[in-house]
């Protein structure tokens, strides 16, 4: 016998939960079974991961993904009466999650169609099932396709009277079958559940499982969501005031301050302004142009990272790097925001909407992806300044389960400000989320497009009864280089988006518009 006998292999197939690098991993399985516009994307995948880990599992066979299953919690109110797959996931997203529900929702099932015979679907249901019980829930409900329906619509007539030949075993369809099998019970039919659906004429089968070890008259435990979140997040704002410097190590003493004033006050997040480091261009034995000058700030990239990073673990706090100007392979140059974990991990978010002034001074070119970042604290975005002004760039984020927005700024003056500020309020109400702002202060009038500035920044939530009257948790003086704090609670975000006065997530309309980005269609779901 080898004298390795002890050591233990891997496991050929492990059912687990989805984690953030398994990303790509789902959206390829998905692609290979829709092939197409049904298929599910990134964005959705890491807003359902994002928004209720517990409740996303894959399948494992060696290191490919053969299995993932997508649910989240929500009301029976609304899951046991008609609905369609749009509306009741929020367009994939899961945003529609609610902490008090009393029934998980099946949104998706995906399995490799080479791995038949590895009871793989039955693996997910089950996995579906022990959480359920997990969390004293009433029952698992579903729309599921009947891709049967199509071929003998001709012959049978209505969806109904299929149904009824499927459960008299006079008509076999296999996907209904198979769920019949797994304890489901057929409680209605779901009329344009997905219209493209054409295998199922657009309908599906309205399934129940119901929890054997809850009774109805038992409240059913709240589904915490996200549950490795804290019960509050201390963020801090800096209004970074511009000076002249005679160094690079002057500039790198001003921001270990702020992070070591954030750090004594036990922050969770501390916030720099955009294009904060342009004051490097301070230290320059003499003026340059415009393009000269945000590329050699470029320049500074590495060493910025690397001493952001090292003050993120030293402070033990997680930074929002402002942003700062960021060569790319094809010598283009973006406008990039930087997130430095405390953990030591770095993430990056370029500028989507580069200003007019921005193009024509320094040809500035906008990113090409959105995503949300996950941290210690729950998921967080990053909107640089002109992106507050798309309100489909935030909605997108919260979708994705970002739960803060951080918004670094630059303004020259104040109307630029306020068209920042109304913007960011705004986003903060229409997505029940918390947005931070951090602007730049002072004056540098050796640079060339950085001479004058306007800054009052804030953070800002909802308007609703668990926030503060005027929806502004803390702000700073009018052009004054402070710090400011706030204690942010995600429990209120929960209870606003489900209970408050108004719901806008919940209350979208699918059936008439949709926040669409390339890649995003509806997909089928069970």
């Amino acid at each position: 016998m080898s004298p390795d006998w002890k050591k233990r292999e891997k496991p050929r197939l492990v059912v687990r939960n989805a984690l953030l690098s398994d990303v790509d991993g789902i959206v390829a399985l998905s692609r290979k079974i829709y092939q197409g516009d049904m298929a599910t994307t990134p964005e959705c995948v890491r807003g359902n991961i994002n928004i209720f880990t517990e409740g996303q599992f894959v399948v494992e066979l060696g290191d490919q993904i053969v299995g993932h299953a997508a649910t989240f919690v929500i009301s029976g109110d609304i899951a046991l009466k008609p609905h369609t797959w749009m509306e009741i996931t929020g367009n994939g997203f899961a945003s529609r999650h609610d902490p008090d529900g009393d029934y998980l929702y099946g949104m998706e099932v995906a399995v490799d169609p080479d791995t038949r015979r590895q009871r793989i679907g039955q693996r997910l249901y089950n996995a579906r099932r022990e959480l359920c019980e997990y969390l004293q829930l009433k029952g698992v409900v579903f729309g599921g396709r009947l891709p049967g329906y199509g071929r003998v619509r001709s012959r049978v007539g209505s969806v109904e009277e299929y149904l009824s030949l499927v459960l008299e075993k006079k008509i076999r369809d296999q996907v209904l079958n198979f769920q019949l099998s797994n304890g489901f019970e057929l409680i209605g039919t779901l009329k344009d559940y997905l219209p493209d659906d054409r295998q199922s004429g657009g309908f599906a089968s309205h399934m129940l499982w119901r929890n054997p070890l809850v009774t109805e008259a038992e409240q059913a435990r709240s589904a915490q969501p996200m549950g490795r979140l804290p019960e509050s997040v201390r963020v801090a704002t800096v209004q970074f005031q511009m000076r002249p410097i005679s160094d690079v190590a002057a500039f790198e003493s001003h921001v270990a301050y702020f992070v070591d004033v954030a750090s004594d006050y036990r922050s969770d997040f501390v916030v720099f302004p955009e294009l904060f480091t342009l004051q490097l261009l301070a230290a320059e034995p003499a003026p340059l142009g415009p393009l000269e000058g945000v590329a050699k700030v470029a320049q500074y990239t590495e060493r910025y990272r690397e001493f952001m990073s090292g003050l993120a673990v030293r402070y033990n706090v997680n930074i929002i790097g402002g942003s700062h100007p960021t060569l790319q392979a094809d010598d283009s140059i973006r406008n990039t925001g930087y997130v430095f974990l405390r953990d030591g991990g770095v993430f990056t978010q370029d500028k989507l909407h580069p200003t007019p002034a921005e193009r024509y001074w320094w040809n500035i070119k906008g990113g090409e992806r959105l995503e949300a970042i996950a941290t210690d604290c729950g998921p967080i975005g990053v909107v640089v300044c002109y992106d507050c002004q798309f309100p489909e760039v935030s909605r997108n984020l919260v979708d994705q389960g970002a739960l803060i927005l951080f918004v670094p700024f630059s303004s020259d003056e104040r109307r630029g400000y306020l068209r920042v500020r109304y913007c960011c309020q705004a986003r903060a109400v229409e997505n029940q989320c918390y947005v931070v702002m951090s602007g730049i202060v002072g004056n540098l009038p050796n640079v060339e497009n950085m001479d004058i500035h306007y800054a009052e920044s804030c953070v800002l939530t909802p308007c609703d009864f668990p926030f503060a009257r005027d929806g502004v948790a803390a702000d700073s003086g009018a052009n004054t280089e402070m710090i400011a704090f706030a204690d942010l609670r995600f429990a209120d975000l929960f209870v606003s988006r489900n209970q408050g006065t108004v719901q806008q997530l919940k209350d979208r309309r699918f059936d008439l518009y949709r926040n669409a980005w390339p890649g995003l269609r509806p997909r089928t779901g069970s």
